[in-house]
């Protein structure tokens, strides 16, 4: 599998360095579409802090791909939902420290989530 990015300057606004407008994937084999995951612990509960259910969320992200003999290296795409905008930093601070200096696509959103207590959720797409 080759992944290839797709980041034009001319004629389109810049991507700012935490992410890439587009990541082509050529030759997967296998593809895994990862619900989104909140920052819970595993007997349900969230944490109270932001910061606490990011590492969370990362680290159920890293046993649902583990459980798909994957690690973060396939992850090829992520939406994050966040409660406030005021999130947006911390978030893509924790994407960062999980996906080292790989760039891929990825949006942030500001919603409702559907338990006050849940901060972030994300969802990823992974492929090997």
């Amino acid at each position: 599998m080759q992944q290839i990015v797709h980041n034009p300057v001319d004629g389109i606004y810049a991507a700012t360095p935490d992410y890439v407008h587009a990541l082509e994937v050529r030759q997967p084999e296998r593809f895994l579409y990862i619900a989104g995951t909140m920052g819970l612990r595993p007997d349900g509960s969230a944490p109270k802090t932001l910061d606490e259910q990011l590492e969370l969320i990362w680290n159920n992200i890293r046993t649902i791909l583990e459980e798909a003999n994957m690690t973060t290296d396939n992850i090829v795409r992520l939406t994050s939902y966040l409660r406030d905008p005021s999130y947006a930093a911390a978030n893509g601070a924790a994407r960062e420290r999980a996906l080292g200096s790989r760039r891929i696509p990825t949006t942030a959103v500001v919603v409702q989530t559907l338990d006050p207590a849940w901060l972030v959720e994300i969802e990823a797409i992974a492929v090997a």
